[in-house]
Parts: C-alpha cells; sequence; structure tokens
C-alpha cells in the first residue's frame, strides 16, 4: 500500500507539471523499494522532462533489465528515444511494447509518429546532399529550447537568421511556417511551406503542415491535393489517411472521408481520434445508428475519450446508459483530466439531465462546462458593443447611396444569420427541401471576402473604418469573391442558403456587393436563444456563449443592430420566429418562400424526408417533424438564469406578460 502511495504522489506531481519533485520522490522512493518497475519508469518519464536523458537512460535501462516483458519500460524508452531524435531507435521500442501489450492504443500514434520522423529525416538527409547546406544543427536546437518555453520571438530570429544564411533550409523554414501558423500568419506558413516542398517533395512532415495550413485558409482544393501528396509518400501511415480524410471532409466529401477513416482503422483499428472523427461524417449524412456505435468504440478503445462523450449529446436526440453517466462522472474525479475534456464530459452530462428533467444537476454541470471555457475564449463586449457603434455610424442613407450600383448576380444567396440555437437550422432545411435552393452548412467565406479586399487598403485602419473608403469595385469584388468561394459547396441551383448566424453584422456590405441576396433572421424567445447557446459547447467562434451577462449583453447588441437593419434596410431583412415556425408549419413556410422568390413546394413542409449532409448540433432534430418541446425551455431554469434576466429586463418588459419571467410579470403569467 505505502509501496503505491509513492508512486502515486510522485505521478501527481508529474502530472501538476512539477518534474523535479516527482524526481525526487521517486528517488526516495527507489530506496525504500529497489528494483520496483512503475518507479522506475515514472523516474526516467520525471528525468526525461528534466531533459536529463542519462539518468532518464540509466533507470529505463534498469527497468527493462529487471522486467523485459513490462511493455510500459519499452514505450518509457522509445519516448526517451524519440525525443533524442533517434526514430529508427524509438520505433523498435514502441513496437516491442505494442506487442507485449497489443491493449496500448496510445502506443498506435507513437509508432506512426516515430515511423514518420524516420521519413523526414531521410528527406532531409537526402536533401543536405543535394544542396550540401550548413544543417545549423546548434541553432537549430536552440530555437527549439526557446520553442518549448515559450519565447516564439527568439526562435524566430534563430530559423529567420539560418534562412538568410541559407536560404534552402528546410527545417528552419519549416518551423519558422509552424511559429506563423500558430500566430495564425496562414499566408505565410503558407509560403514558407510551399518553398519546403519545392525544394524536398518527399518530405512528409512539410506536406502535413502544408495541407493543415491550407485548410485553415479555406483553400480547400489545395489542401486536399496537399493531403493527397502526404498518402502517396505515406501510404502505409494510418495517419496519411486521416489527413486525407480530414481534408476532403471540409469540401463536403463525407462518404469518401468515411471511407478514408475506415482505411487508416484498417491499419490502426486502435486509434480513437480516427474513430471519433469517422463517427462525426457518419452523422453529418443522417448516419445516426452508425455515428453512435463509432463513438462508442472509440470510447472503449480510449475510456477517457471525453471528445466521444460529448459527442454523443451533442445529437440532441441520443440518450446515455446508467453505466455510461457513471463513468463520465469517475472520469470528472482524474484530477489530471485536461480543462477541455472536462468542460466536455460536463456538457454531456448537463445535455442528459436535462432529457431526465433533472434540472438543478444538468444546470450546475452546464455551469461547471462554461466556467472552464470562458477562460480559454478571447471576447470583450465594450469591443463589440463600440464596433456596432461604427457600422451603424458609417452604413447611412449617404453610404449606401454612395455605393449603390452593383448588379444582381445569377446566384442570389440566402443567408440565415441570428444568434446560434435560434432554429436557424430548421430554417436552413426546409428552404434545402426546395427544389430551386442548394444546402450549404455554416460558411465563413463572406468575412474572408470581405478581409480579401481589406487586406489590399492601407494597414491599421480597422473594421467597419475600412470599409469608408471603398469604392463600388470594392463592393462587386466582394460579391464576386464570396461566389467564388462558395462554389465548392454549391450545386447548380440559382439560390443557395449560407446558414452562419454571426453574418448578421454584414447585411449592409451585403446590400451592397450582392444586392439580390436575401437575408433571413432567425429569431428565439430571448431567453430560449440565450440558455440554448449557453447549454451548447461550440468548437469555435462563439465566445459570448459561456457567461451568462455576457450572453444577455451580446443579445442586446445583436438586437440593436437588426433593428438599425430594419430601419436602413426596409425589407432587406425577414425576420422568422421559432414558436411561429412550431405552431403554424405552412404559413411560415410560404412566407419564408415568398420572401426568398420561390414557388410553394410541398416537400418544404416535410423538411425531415430531405436526405442533405447537416453540420450542426441540430443535425439530428430536423431530420424529425416538427415539434414543440423546446419552447419555453428556460422555464426550467428560470430561477438559476438570474443575471441573464437581469441584463435583458428592457427586452423582456417588452414581450407579452405570459412571455416574461415570473419575477418581472407575477406568478400568474406563467
Amino acid at each position: 500500500m505505502e509501496q503505491k502511495i509513492s508512486f502515486d504522489t510522485a505521478l501527481s506531481q508529474l502530472s501538476s507539471g512539477n518534474p523535479q519533485a516527482a524526481a525526487k520522490l521517486c528517488a526516495e522512493g527507489l530506496e525504500k523499494y529497489p528494483g520496483d518497475a512503475n518507479l522506475l519508469c515514472l523516474a526516467a518519464k520525471a528525468n526525461l522532462a528534466l531533459k536529463k536523458f542519462d539518468i532518464a537512460e540509466t533507470y529505463i535501462e534498469e527497468a527493462i533489465r529487471l522486467f523485459p516483458d513490462f511493455a510500459a519500460a519499452f514505450e518509457t524508452y522509445g519516448d526517451l528515444s524519440l525525443v533524442q531524435d533517434k526514430a529508427s531507435k524509438a520505433r523498435t521500442a514502441y513496437e516491442t511494447a505494442m506487442r507485449l501489450d497489443p491493449t496500448r492504443a496510445v502506443t498506435h500514434d507513437k509508432i506512426d509518429r516515430a515511423k514518420q520522423l524516420e521519413k523526414d529525416r531521410e528527406a532531409e538527409q537526402a536533401h543536405r546532399k543535394l544542396t550540401r547546406h550548413i544543417s545549423f544543427e546548434t541553432e537549430i536546437k536552440q530555437a527549439r529550447e526557446f520553442e518549448n518555453a515559450g519565447d516564439l520571438r527568439s526562435a524566430e530570429m534563430i530559423y529567420r537568421d539560418c534562412l538568410t544564411k541559407n536560404p534552402n533550409h528546410l527545417e528552419a523554414a519549416r518551423l519558422l511556417a509552424g511559429i506563423a501558423f500558430g500566430n495564425k500568419r496562414f499566408r505565410d506558413a503558407e509560403v514558407f511551406l510551399k518553398k519546403v516542398v519545392a525544394n524536398a517533395p518527399d518530405y512528409v512532415r512539410a506536406w502535413v503542415d502544408l495541407s493543415n495550413v491550407q485548410r485553415e485558409m479555406d483553400k480547400f482544393d489545395d489542401a486536399v491535393e496537399s493531403a493527397r501528396q502526404v498518402l502517396k509518400l505515406a501510404p502505409e501511415n494510418a495517419e496519411s489517411h486521416m489527413i486525407y480524410a480530414a481534408a476532403i471532409g471540409l469540401t463536403g466529401e463525407h462518404e469518401q472521408a468515411i471511407k478514408t477513416y475506415q482505411d487508416a482503422l484498417g491499419l490502426s483499428p486502435d486509434k480513437a481520434g480516427a474513430i471519433c472523427s469517422m463517427a462525426h461524417h457518419q452523422k453529418t449524412v443522417g448516419l445516426q445508428n452508425e455515428a453512435v456505435a463509432s463513438y462508442r468504440r472509440a470510447i472503449r478503445v480510449k475510456p477517457d475519450h471525453a471528445e466521444a462523450y460529448w459527442s454523443l449529446a451533442n445529437l440532441k436526440t441520443f440518450r446515455f446508459e446508467d453505466e455510461e453517466v457513471e463513468a463520465m462522472q469517475l472520469l470528472l474525479n482524474d484530477h489530471d483530466l485536461p480543462d477541455e475534456s472536462q468542460a466536455q464530459l460536463h456538457n454531456a452530462l448537463g445535455l442528459e439531465y436535462e432529457a431526465r428533467k433533472e434540472y438543478a444537476i444538468a444546470f450546475a454541470n452546464l455551469e461547471s462546462c462554461n466556467a472552464l471555457r470562458r477562460p480559454l475564449e478571447s471576447y470583450d463586449p465594450v469591443e463589440t458593443e463600440g464596433t456596432y457603434d461604427r457600422i451603424i455610424e458609417l452604413f447611412d442613407a449617404d453610404f449606401f447611396a454612395k455605393n449603390a450600383g452593383v448588379a444582381a448576380s445569377a446566384i442570389s444567396p440566402i443567408l440565415v444569420v441570428g444568434l446560434p440555437r435560434s432554429g436557424s437550422t430548421l430554417i436552413e432545411q426546409i428552404l434545402a427541401s426546395h427544389s430551386q435552393v442548394d444546402g450549404t452548412h455554416e460558411l465563413g467565406d463572406l468575412s474572408r471576402a470581405v478581409q480579401s479586399v481589406r487586406r489590399e487598403k492601407p494597414k491599421g485602419t480597422r473594421f467597419p473604418d475600412v470599409l469608408a473608403d471603398f469604392e463600388p469595385e470594392d463592393w462587386r469584388r466582394i460579391g464576386a469573391d464570396y461566389l467564388s468561394r462558395t462554389e465548392i459547396f454549391r450545386g447548380g441551383a440559382p439560390f443557395f442558403v449560407d446558414k452562419n448566424p454571426n453574418n448578421f453584422i454584414y447585411a449592409g456590405i451585403l446590400k451592397l456587393a450582392l444586392p439580390n441576396a436575401k437575408i433571413i433572421n432567425a429569431r428565439r424567445h430571448p431567453l430560449d436563444s440565450c440558455f440554448g447557446s449557453f447549454k451548447q459547447l461550440f468548437a469555435s467562434g462563439q465566445p459570448f456563449t459561456y457567461d451568462l451577462t455576457e450572453l444577455g449583453e451580446y443579445y442586446l447588441q445583436y438586437q440593436r443592430l437588426m433593428d438599425y437593419w430594419h430601419e436602413a434596410l426596409p425589407g432587406f431583412v425577414l425576420d422568422v420566429q421559432y414558436e411561429k415556425v412550431v405552431a403554424d408549419l405552412e404559413v411560415q413556410v410560404k412566407r419564408l418562400l415568398d420572401f426568398c422568390g420561390l414557388p410553394f413546394e410541398e416537400a418544404c413542409l416535410h423538411f425531415h424526408e430531405t436526405e442533405r449532409a447537416v453540420k450542426t448540433a441540430s443535425s439530428e432534430q430536423v431530420r424529425r417533424p416538427i415539434y414543440s418541446s423546446s419552447v419555453n425551455l428556460w422555464r426550467n431554469y428560470e430561477h438559476h438564469l438570474d443575471e441573464l434576466i437581469e441584463t435583458l429586463e428592457p427586452l423582456l418588459k417588452s414581450l407579452p406578460a405570459a412571455q416574461q419571467p415570473s419575477c418581472l410579470s407575477g406568478p400568474e403569467a406563467t
């Protein structure tokens, strides 16, 4: 028992980022219990973290000598070898560990990394022979140490100095691209990486990085081509198939992505990440049973795979077994679990307890989820208010008159905007059921089209102030660029739906760039809208949704800007109230189609029968007939929403008494 306590105490120190204390505790433990296999491995890991490689090697060699069948010892030896850039030695150690214990799923990934490093080193050595360039090994090592310590500026200076002395240095260019990528300077990263693969077309790692950069830039065709090169160069690696699957999935090739993930799993069956990613695509194309089975398979392979639990809950129509709920709660007792994983588990439990009508427990979990997530987000309510002030000030009647004149295009985009969780996916599905409308998904292309023109203007001018100097030709280019960027997601229909809620700030831009565009503002009761966002753990892009006060403040700013668009652009935006759609589907569908200039089609009433890819959290809900259970859900949490109600009070008081919280309208209203 004391032996285990000694190990657990040292492990806790290492997990909390204190390898010095862990190494000391391991040394003390080994004095009492010499030859303890777990302590020997942990001592090696602690000294590895301290970069005391000789000491780490002594410990791990002793563990292997005493316990030649201990898989963890060989895996630790592989970790040590990999850090020392001994890829072949690392791969051999990992393969031995896997042979001794085939259940160690994480070792599959490490074998792939070692193989990849071997290939990369071979490519680099070949390039060195070709160019006979200086290796700068000491400089690169120093720069990597700066990077690991968080001093990116010093690392970048070293890489740039290497490239000044030798413009064709592979690693300096690739690592410099990595810093640019981390700082979201994607164009710079792409330039560096293109130069690397031009000089060393067999450098797999560079192609991987290039594909990832191009995905971030929404250059999906280029990302697919780069990923195809990865697959061509390293077809025996499961990771190569995963990279290709991720790239083609972004182009809407979900069935092909599923097949490619299956190919990856054929090479490495226990890759939980590949299983979970495959499940995402299965969910998107409506293969719910298959998606559920895949998510559960990922959990079997990796029991702490929090993303799989969260993804199951995010199906909205799924219910956990009691054993699965217990497993999630036990995982939350693991203090070493990353914050992101804890947030995912709390969110999954919150949604599950809501479905069980245990609202107090549900809210406690949702609140814990958001408390973990909010510090990871960057959001400034004051900046949001100031930006909207400037938008309203800029887009006045004179501005619209001065910049008007762009001709209507042959393609009519229908933008569904608003706040998340306000019924926008339902509206999108109704419209996409029409024969003249292509359904896409939440596209980010409008903001990127604006940025592409904005980059040509004087630097330092902020959005929206930079728009003040735009000419009619600039607006035309924004419209043309937007249609060009979205073409990959469209078919041949004359209309298409872009369901990105955040596009509501661009209504004025759309009026000038694509005057025949249609804007649908998806609305819902303010408390249902805000609390629906609070319940949703977004992958990215909605930083205001993790604090109830900030949510309320954001809603007020959204309402203020939408009110202005109605005033400045009468008839350009149609408000569609979720509750009215639920209450009288046919009337609202006809109203929606009339606004878009589309003839009525019966299929729009049977939207749940439309087969198409749906990427959002509501994907399974819109594959069912209309239902009313999501109306007034906020009532179940009313006594938890004081700060949200207080923030929204001016708006809530304008609603009919029956729609107001009891604290504002009195108990008889409920």
